[in-house]
Formats: C-alpha cells, sequence, structure tokens
C-alpha cells in the first residue's frame, strides 16, 4: 500500500496514525516533493474510479489563479486538468491510498482509511 500526503495536513497525519495502529506496512509518497506525472495520476485516477476534478482542491488559490472553476469538465478537458493536477500538486486532494489490490482511495476521513486497511488483507496486517 502507498499513502500520498503531505506531512503539514492533519487529515494526513491521521491518516498515517490509523495506518500504524493497525499494523499496516505502506510506503509514504510526499506528493509535493515526488509529484505525479501525468501518468501517474491517470492510473491513479483509474483505481479511484474518479475524473482529474473529482480529486481537484478547487478552494486552493493556485486554483482560483488558474481559474479552474470555469475549466470544463468534460471527456474532452480531461487531459488538461491532469496537466494542471501535474504542475500544480498542491491542488491534488490529499491523502490519496493505493491498495496492492489495485483500489484505491481518498483517505479524508477515518473510515475511508479504516476501508484501505482492510482491503489490504490479514496477509498486510498479520505480520505486523
Amino acid at each position: 500500500m502507498e499513502i500520498w500526503l503531505n506531512p503539514a495536513c492533519s487529515k494526513c497525519r491521521s491518516a498515517v496514525e490509523i495506518l500504524d495502529e493497525a499494523g499496516a506496512h505502506y510506503t509514504v509518497r510526499r506528493y509535493l516533493e515526488d509529484p505525479p506525472d501525468a501518468d501517474d495520476l491517470r492510473g491513479v485516477l483509474t483505481r479511484l474510479g474518479l475524473e482529474p476534478w473529482d480529486i481537484t482542491r478547487t478552494q486552493e488559490t493556485e486554483a482560483k489563479e488558474l481559474g479552474l472553476g470555469e475549466w470544463e469538465r468534460t471527456d474532452a478537458a480531461r487531459e488538461r486538468w491532469i496537466a494542471a493536477l501535474a504542475a500544480h500538486p498542491r491542488l491534488i486532494q490529499r491523502p490519496i491510498i493505493t491498495a496492492d489490490d489495485g483500489s484505491a482511495l481518498v483517505g479524508r476521513t477515518e473510515d475511508a482509511v479504516r476501508e484501505a486497511v482492510a482491503r489490504a488483507g490479514s496477509e498486510e496486517t498479520s505480520n505486523g
């Protein structure tokens, strides 16, 4: 399992605490220091079953400066959104947790993080 996080984010810190308490095995990707490229984003979006605008923090200053609120949310505009997220990783909703089973979720709530742990399966947590 991998968690994309920003250590300054309280939701991310909470997610790490839950993962640690559960004995989950995971790797950390500090996505502001190691930003995902367009291919990484396409892959995680597929795993999430979401579109790029679904994981965009549209209230951030950068989003407002880019005018994201006015961008179309269509298949034709999808690559433009992905390029914006790759260029401005601060706009990516966090934390994102990818599991070894191919699933992923945005871990904004404790329940979502616990779901990620459950998806990881017993082999991930039993050797903790």
